[in-house]
């Protein structure tokens, strides 16, 4: 169970780490647009798009000690991201960046205006305007970008790959145990990962659609 209980680590702290960073982003993207926005944008959705390979790999010659950036890290901070738990943690941030990023952009843009203004009418600033508004009245949104991003990082492969490596207790999670097992022609094995995997995902996504359900079901319903 190990792989298991690895993914899902790292799903969890993804998932936190990304509320912090995606909210905010989401928000500040949601806004009026400009080019700028539009640019950032772009570079946040790529994931959706490129294969994860192609990220994995540029993100291993970024974070490698034979580069520029990860001497730095190393220098500074002592920090190693190639073949380490860390390195994961910050590549499946980016990789699952705009699952957290996009329905939190959708739900802010589809929040009337006057809801703010009323806000400030009243006398409230623009953050606890934020805080106190606008962010409970997505919370569905918020619930089901979180839910996305925990189930898409359990399931990261090729980045995870790149990154990681397979190193037992450390990288080896259970996408790349499955990986393994079909290598070694032990089908059963990769047969009770992919089971377990499809049952979390699987009651994962189930908790989404009742609970987004009845966050829209009429009072008088």
């Amino acid at each position: 169970m190990e792989p298991i209980w690895l993914s899902i680590k790292l799903a969890t702290i993804t998932t936190i780490f990304l509320l912090f960073i995606g909210i905010p982003v989401a928000y500040w993207l949601s806004r009026k647009q400009n080019i700028f926005k539009l640019i950032i944008e772009a570079f946040i959705t790529m994931p959706l798009v490129l294969p994860p390979s192609v990220l994995g790999f540029y993100l291993l010659i970024a974070f490698s000690p034979n580069n520029a950036f990860g001497i730095w890290l190393h220098q500074h901070f002592n920090l190693q991201l190639v073949f380490s738990f860390k390195g994961l943690i910050l590549a499946s941030i980016i990789y699952s960046l705009p699952f957290m990023v996009s329905p939190l952009k959708a739900a802010f843009s589809h929040l009337p205006k006057s809801m703010s203004e009323a806000s400030y009418v009243m006398g409230k600033s623009k953050m606890k305007t934020f805080f106190y508004v606008l962010l409970p009245n997505i919370k569905p949104a918020v619930f089901t970008a979180a839910v996305l991003t925990f189930a898409h990082t359990l399931g990261e492969f090729g980045v995870v790959l790149m990154i990681g490596g397979n190193i037992p207790g450390e990288t080896k999670v259970a996408s790349i145990a499955i990986y393994d097992a079909v290598e070694t022609l032990d089908y059963s094995a990769a047969n009770a990962y992919a089971l377990i995997l499809f049952a979390i995902t699987f009651i994962i996504v189930i908790g989404v659609f009742v609970l987004n359900r009845n966050a829209v079901k009429s009072p008088f319903e």
